[in-house]
């Protein structure tokens, strides 16, 4: 049977990682490199420093609670994608292990069934990033396009307030300041986006092979008496090998779920504060309404991954 390519439908998660600058070539962790040099600008030039100014915004507005809510709860989610990529750098090594491994030949599917099985899986993933893209994306962009739509560009207004240490109302710093916000976002957005979604996709192949080795086990019935002893060690063997792809995944992600979760918190009550405050039938008001319900998707989607890992072991517990 044709070896399924298990790597392949992340193919396009592990790119866009590469394009800013979390994902060296290959096995390897960052080293003295062109790529090194190009993440360090991407990371700590590009997202870091952005995330650095509106910090310092908050700083000078912290006894406006009107103006403050305005400014924590975009500089809030703009720092755990800082923190997210943190991790995700430190554990870098565990990250390509798991993901090289996923080609073990523990984890190949037996059979057409168990094919569709892991295709079925994979696709709804693939709906799930490009409906996550879709809705961080238009949320971001529609955020950096507001001083277009609203004609705030007129009086120097910046799509997300920030401190910076020159005027940024006069041109052309404004419109470099402007284009610089642009990028950062995306770049941010991009790893925030790209970082969950592989996180996901690790849980997707948790559920993957937990359905084939209950495939598996279910099978030995039809299976010669002289073989039995044989499939059953395979069995083992793909149980022990779904346990250690389980914890070294967990250590790659479980404080990035908890950062998650406190952070979205914070940030969905500092955005509900912000929506009491203008009509939701307002621009202001819809836009705030799509970055709720974007993060509201960020958790949704981490608990049902999550709850469909934990059915899945609950399943095979009960048939084994």
């Amino acid at each position: 049977m044709h070896k399924f390519d298990l790597r392949q439908p992340i193919s396009v998660n592990i790119l866009m990682l590469r394009l800013v600058g979390l994902w060296p070539e290959k096995h390897e962790s960052y080293k003295p490199n062109l790529y090194t040099i190009y993440a360090f600008i991407s990371i700590v030039g590009i997202m870091g420093s952005h995330n650095f100014f509106q910090t310092m915004h908050i700083c000078f507005v912290y006894n406006d609670l009107e103006a403050l809510a305005a400014s924590i709860f975009i500089t809030t989610t703009d720092v755990l994608v800082s923190v997210k990529m943190c991790f995700f750098i430190h554990n870098i090594k565990i990250v390509k292990k798991v993901i090289f491994s996923l080609n073990d030949d523990a984890f190949q599917p037996e059979g057409t069934k168990q094919v569709e099985m892991l295709r079925s899986s994979l696709k709804f993933w693939k709906f799930v990033y490009v409906w996550y893209f879709a809705m961080l994306s238009t949320t971001s962009t529609i955020w950096l396009i507001l001083p277009i739509l609203t004609g705030s560009v007129q009086s120097k207004q910046l799509p997300l307030e920030a401190w910076y240490f020159y005027d940024t109302t006069t041109s052309p710093l404004y419109e470099i300041t402007y284009i610089y916000q642009c990028v950062s976002i995306a770049f941010l957005v991009v790893s925030t986006i790209n970082i969950d979604l592989l996180v996901l996709a690790l849980m997707v192949y948790i559920i993957g092979q937990c359905d084939n080795l209950c495939d598996s086990m279910k099978n030995l019935e039809t299976i010669e008496r002289r073989n039995v002893d044989k499939r059953i060690i395979q069995c083992i063997k793909h149980h022990k090998k779904i346990l250690s792809f389980a914890q070294d995944s967990n250590q790659f992600f479980d404080k990035i779920i908890l950062g998650q979760f406190v952070t979205s918190t914070v940030v969905l009550a500092s955005t509900m504060f912000q929506l009491s405050l203008v009509n939701p039938f307002s621009k202001e008001g819809f836009i705030r309404i799509m970055y709720t319900t974007a993060m509201m998707t960020q958790i949704f989607v981490y608990c049902w991954f999550g709850n469909e890992v934990e059915l899945k072991v609950r399943r095979f517990i009960h048939i084994h």
